[in-house]
Formats: C-alpha cells, sequence, structure tokens
C-alpha cells in the first residue's frame, strides 16, 4: 500500500511539472518576465467657457464647464489664473491656455 502511495505522489508531481511548462514550446525555451505596465497619462480636456459676468467693482467670475469659478480656484485640474471682461486664463504644469468668450473671426 505504501508502494501504492509513492507512485500516486510521484505521478502527482510530474504532472505537476508537466503542467506548468508549455509542451509546444522549443527545447531550453524560458518564458520572458512579464513587464510591469506603464501607466497610462490621463489627459483631462481643457474645460469650455460658458460664460463670463463682472460686477460693477470689477470681480469677475466665470462658468467653465458647468461650474462658477472666480480667480485663483481649481476646475478639472486647471488652475484659474485670471478673468478678465472677455478671456480666461488658465494655467497646469507650467503651461498656460487663454480662452476667449468671442473669437475675432466674426464673418458678416
Amino acid at each position: 500500500m505504501a508502494k501504492t502511495w509513492l507512485t500516486a505522489l510521484c505521478v502527482l508531481i510530474s504532472l505537476n511539472v508537466w503542467a506548468s511548462k508549455d509542451p509546444t514550446a522549443p527545447l531550453g525555451w524560458q518564458q520572458p518576465n512579464q513587464a510591469t505596465a506603464t501607466p497610462k497619462v490621463v489627459r483631462k480636456p481643457l474645460p469650455s467657457l460658458q460664460s463670463i459676468v463682472c460686477s460693477e467693482v470689477g470681480k469677475c467670475r466665470a462658468i467653465l464647464s458647468g461650474k462658477v469659478v472666480l480667480a485663483g480656484e481649481s476646475v478639472s485640474g486647471y488652475r484659474v489664473n485670471r478673468i478678465e471682461p472677455e478671456v480666461v486664463t488658465l494655467s497646469r504644469s507650467g503651461k498656460q491656455w487663454k480662452l476667449e468668450l468671442f473669437t475675432l473671426d466674426v464673418k458678416q
């Protein structure tokens, strides 16, 4: 009976070793190490300028992507630097964008 257990154990070990290797691979072939996945850079889209409202005192607010913001606040990962009556200046990662309320290319 001990011989039967020993035989069964040897068969299980050999099956485990055989199953861990690809039987169709060339002799001596080693599976390459799995490279770690590089993190994808998520780029947030530039907020859309919908409106600018300025009070008589000169303090302006802007509506960017549906949010009312003041100068110094953030929206969608972009910092609002300045809000002027027709231009909003945004920055992120050392870059600046100027969002204009009206373009100068008005065709009549």
